[in-house]
């Protein structure tokens, strides 16, 4: 009986539907009237089917809801339906069912806080079906900005909380940028406990930057919102949409942020059904926002945060430093300064007392959470070296200040300037490296900005007339709208030209100088500059599809990634602070116990200091001179430079890893098609062999071989109407071509007028008995010893002349291997074509050696080879057979022109499809590693003297000592030559231009 009043119920509500009338749902047997929308359902409806809706809390609605889609096997009636639903329907967080019976298919949207996908799943399998198609595992992306990294050590320690967190898959931190990188299973965990993570297991600041895929959201204001109910009401509205998969509400700021899928919608049509949600006196707004960029926000208030700090520090360290060091040695305007307040407590240490504790305690707290968080992890960083050194300053100087305060006789001097100076420095010296950081990522920041904040949107009529003119906000292009661009303008997003026709500035995308020719049906970029012409375009791709949006997230993973080089910085920096510690303990003892027993001479030791205070100045200089940042800064300040740079110059790293592989590499191997050559063919010469005119000849040739698909045909066709359009003849219509015939692996013949005629190669004239003459057969033959294929044309029965055509090498490709051999490295080609065509090329370009004939998997196998004979191989490619290759070489170098698969599979792309930048790629390499070398030359040289010389090696024979807060400077300049030393790599210079412009 049940399944017949469902049935009934099914078909009462969609006739109810078609008639446009009030509708009833069940909901938890509770009837309550809805809406339209509550009918739209993903699946297919079948009579059968169950809709349940559960009646959430406005609470709930107001979280981010998920949509699982999974295969349920076994379901045959609405009797199966209906268990399904009521077990579904009372799990708390289900927010909707839909079951299919004719698909056996389910859609349940949920609320991944209160429930988990593993939990509806069980549910399903408790009533006895099987579930299949379940999509195992969601994984989400996050992106953290981390606040108060210093070292390596630090961002080791932010790695292991993270990965520690239940459900995070993998993550990665980037020391240089300040940044964390994390994939994770939002079924399990969410951005809220990965962030407590960092703060709290880690001890570092976390904010989120960004979730998911950011270029495919929305952010947009409400207006007209007067009742939480409006909120649930446009949310709802909002879900219902296909192509929506994500939204969030900010209740408090009346502010949304919707997640779409810019094939299926788009933010112009969003805003439209936002205002149209409203019914009744109750009208809904909807404004495009920008929310402020979390990394560049987080940047500026880091250099601010310590600018104030270290601008608080010298208000009450610059005193201290004048009362100890200036005033003493100005008899007597320092005289005031040893008036005696209680018995040896004089005004100058109570004053440097009073000046100095503020900056330990308050200026100085954040070294002191450093080093608990630090501790509490057992690991050891810089806040650790600096709180010990401060503190053994601080309290050996409260202890001679109780000395004094208690005694009549005491003479003991204070380090109360060395604890503030200290501080004072590093402060300086941190707010001095965050202004260099910044600069590194500047040609990320540059290819950020290149988009346009406006664009002219054209609205069309059928017959592709303008009716009007819009200006709107980039954001809020779709996909297929038509858009003009001005001579001037930047082109707002990734398109093809509709109409019109100019020059396009494209170099702050590829790299290249010369303005590129755009006319109708060429694509272009996002970002780049309309020189002169007026042009239409289509937008192709948006959002996070365009070029520059893949551009920057490829540069800012690659910045994310760790170099193996890293490697050795992460390994010392493990044990390099208990070192330090030891050492200065150490040293400590080394002038302590010798002075004591009067070892070295008392004259050695300053005035009003005793053995154990001349002893603890060489401990804490030692503290404080060694530097973990220098080294932890060394590698990833260098890749982010030069991965910004390598974008800038068209040439896109991958990462740490392909950065550092690059720069071993011995053999390059070259794909032929489209890699060394155009890709396309062409014709390269033309000949007659009787006295037909070139005219005559050339329209006869277009009207027989314009309706062939064969590339060398169309090839063939091209040439001769640019040949008959630069004679000044401009006629698109030809002589229709009669008893049309193809001859496969031949040519075709046919009818032109009365004329016979053929074209096709010597096979075809032989089989239609066309004699060849001695002229015909030398041409033939000398052709394709230069791997040309030879198109003969014969007009009744006699050849009338010929087309050489080819794949063109391309332009600087020999100067390319001429180059890559002047830097050690030799060139091999690897090719499915023919030997003989193989051969050919590779002399035109100069490379040696040649495999042919070689299919996908015996490229990869030649690369194989190669490299068991020890060396470094790097490949480069263009098409999907190459992929295997790419991806079994050492370096996997993909031509930007190139298939989408073939760019996945490689670890550099060279947008401009340009060879010379296979050069580039390689030499930027170089020249980043010994970059990085450079900087640990820097870091470990600097460690290396500084150690000793804080520690007093010198001391005894030239009297030269290095006092603590003077060791605090050195030890933030440390850090700064590294990060000015990798930023050296922002003048890099493309080598062959260099060569260029030195002949």
């Amino acid at each position: 009986m049940y399944w017949l009043c469902s049935s009934y119920c099914i078909s009462l509500l969609n006739i109810c539907a078609e008639a446009g009338l009030p509708i009833l749902s069940f909901m938890n047997k509770d009837m309550e009237i809805n809406g339209k929308d509550d009918l739209k359902s993903p699946l297919l409806q079948h009579p059968n089917d169950v809709v349940i809706t559960v009646s959430p809390s406005d609470q709930i609605l107001l979280k981010k809801i998920r949509t699982l889609v999974f295969k349920v096997v076994g379901i045959t009636c609405s009797s199966c339906v209906a268990s399904i639903e009521a077990a579904l329907g009372k799990l708390d967080g289900v927010h909707s069912v839909a079951v299919s019976v004719l698909q056996g298919q389910a859609v349940v949207k949920y609320v991944p806080e209160v429930i988990t996908a593993k939990m509806i799943k069980e549910a399903v399998e408790d009533t006895g079906f099987d579930v299949a198609e379940f999509p195992e595992q969601d994984i989400a992306m996050c992106r953290l900005k981390i606040k108060g990294m210093a070292c390596t050590s630090c961002s080791e320690s932010v790695e292991r909380a993270l990965r520690m967190v239940d459900g995070v898959k993998k993550a990665v931190v980037g020391l240089a940028l300040g940044e964390a990188k994390v994939h994770f299973d939002p079924n399990v965990t969410n951005t809220d406990r990965i962030i407590e993570a960092v703060e709290e297991d880690a001890g570092f600041g976390a904010d989120l930057i960004s979730y998911g895929n950011d270029l495919n959201k929305v952010y947009l204001q409400l207006g007209g919102i007067s009742s939480p109910v409006d909120f649930t009401i446009i949310q709802d509205s909002l879900q219902s949409l296909d192509g929506v998969n994500h939204v969030e509400i900010d209740v408090d700021e009346h502010k949304v942020t919707i997640g779409y899928e810019p094939d299926i919608i788009g933010p112009r049509s969003i805003i439209q059904h936002i205002q149209k949600a409203g019914t009744g006196p109750n009208t809904y707004q909807a404004t495009l926002f920008t929310p402020p960029r979390g990394g560049e926000t987080e940047r500026q208030h880091e250099i601010l945060m310590y600018r104030n700090q270290f601008l608080w520090s010298c208000l009450f360290s610059v005193p201290v430093f004048v009362f100890s060091m200036v005033l003493p040695m100005l008899p007597p305007y320092g005289n005031w300064l040893d008036y005696k307040v209680i018995n040896m407590l004089d005004v100058g240490m109570l004053l440097r007392w009073i000046l100095c504790t503020p900056v330990q305690f308050i200026i100085g707290k954040r070294f002191y959470a450093g080093s608990y968080h630090a501790l509490r992890r057992k690991s050891a960083n810089m806040d650790v070296l600096v709180a010990l050194g401060t503190n053994a300053a601080y309290f050996y100087s409260i202890y001679t200040m109780i000395k004094a305060l208690t005694s009549d006789s005491f003479e003991g001097q204070d380090f109360f300037e060395t604890s503030s100076m200290l501080i004072s420095f590093i402060l300086l010296g941190k707010y001095l490296e965050v202004l260099a950081k910044g600069k590194t990522s500047d040609a990320l920041a540059k290819l950020t900005e290149l988009a346009p904040d406006v664009a002219c949107l054209l609205t069309l009529d059928a017959e592709g007339n303008v009716i009007s003119e819009t200006e709107i906000d980039t954001k809020l292009i779709e996909k297929n709208d038509i858009l003009k661009i001005v001579p001037g303008s930047k082109i707002p997003v990734d398109g093809i030209v509709t109409d019109g026709e100019s020059y396009v500035n494209e170099s702050m995308i590829t790299g290249e100088a010369l303005p590129v020719t755009k006319k109708l049906g060429d694509k272009v970029i996002g970002g780049t500059v309309n020189e002169n012409g007026y042009i239409r375009i289509k937008a192709t791709h948006v959002g996070s599809e365009t070029a520059l949006s893949q551009i920057v997230e490829l540069v800012e993973a690659a910045q994310l990634a760790k170099a193996p080089v890293q490697k050795l910085a992460d390994q010392i920096s493990k044990f390099f602070v208990p070192t330090v510690v030891l050492v200065s303990f150490a040293t400590w003892l080394g002038w302590f116990i010798p002075g004591q027993a009067g070892l070295y001479p008392r004259v050695w030791i300053p005035t009003a200091m005793d053995a154990f205070e001349f002893a603890l100045q060489f401990a804490i200089s030692v503290l404080v001179v060694a530097c973990p940042c220098a080294l932890g800064l060394a590698t990833p300040t260098a890749v982010m430079v030069a991965t910004g740079k390598g974008a800038s110059l068209g040439v896109l790293i991958k990462g740490g890893n392909a950065l550092e592989n690059a720069h071993k590499v011995k053999t390059v191997v070259f794909d032929k098609t489209g890699t060394l050559t155009v890709g396309k063919p062409a014709v390269v010469s033309a000949v007659l062999f009787s006295d037909v005119s070139m005219e005559d000849f050339c329209d006869m040739t277009i009207a027989a071989e314009t309706n062939s698909e064969h590339p060398i045909a169309k090839a063939v066709v091209e040439h001769a109407k640019m040949f008959r359009q630069n004679n000044g003849s401009h006629n698109d219509l030809f002589t229709e071509v009669k008893d049309f015939k193809v001859h496969p692996g031949a040519g075709v013949s046919g009818k032109i007028g009365e004329r016979a005629i053929l074209v096709g190669n010597k096979r075809l004239m032989h089989l239609s008995s066309v004699p060849l003459g001695i002229e015909v057969d030398k041409y033939v033959s000398e052709n394709e010893s230069l791997a040309r294929t030879c198109v003969l044309v014969a007009i009744e029965g006699r050849a009338a002349g010929a087309f050489a055509v080819t794949d063109p090498v391309k332009p600087g490709a020999a100067l390319v291997i001429s180059h890559l051999r002047s830097m050690g490295i030799s060139s091999v080609m690897v090719t499915g074509d023919n030997l003989s065509t193989a051969t050919a090329i590779a002399n035109q370009v100069g490379i040696d050696k040649v495999f042919a004939e070689t299919d996908p998997l015996g490229k990869a196998d030649k690369i194989k080879e190669l490299q068991l004979q020890g060396t470094s191989v790097a490949m480069v490619g263009d098409g999907i057979n190459d992929s295997p290759a790419l991806v079994a070489a050492d370096v996997g170098m993909a031509i930007g022109a190139g298939t989408d698969v073939a760019i996945e599979a490689a670890d550099i792309v060279l947008m401009k499809s340009n060879l010379e930048d296979v050069v580039t790629a390689i030499d930027l390499s170089r020249k980043t590693m010994s970059r990085i070398r450079t900087n640990y030359v820097w870091a470990l040289g600097y460690n290396v003297l500084g150690m000793p010389i804080a520690a007093g090696v010198l001391y005894p024979f030239t009297g030269i000592r290095l006092p603590p807060w003077l060791a605090g400077a050195c030890m933030a300049a440390s850090s700064i030559s590294v990060v000015c030393s990798s930023l050296l790599l922002q003048y890099y210079k493309k080598p062959l231009h260099a060569y260029r412009e030195s002949r």
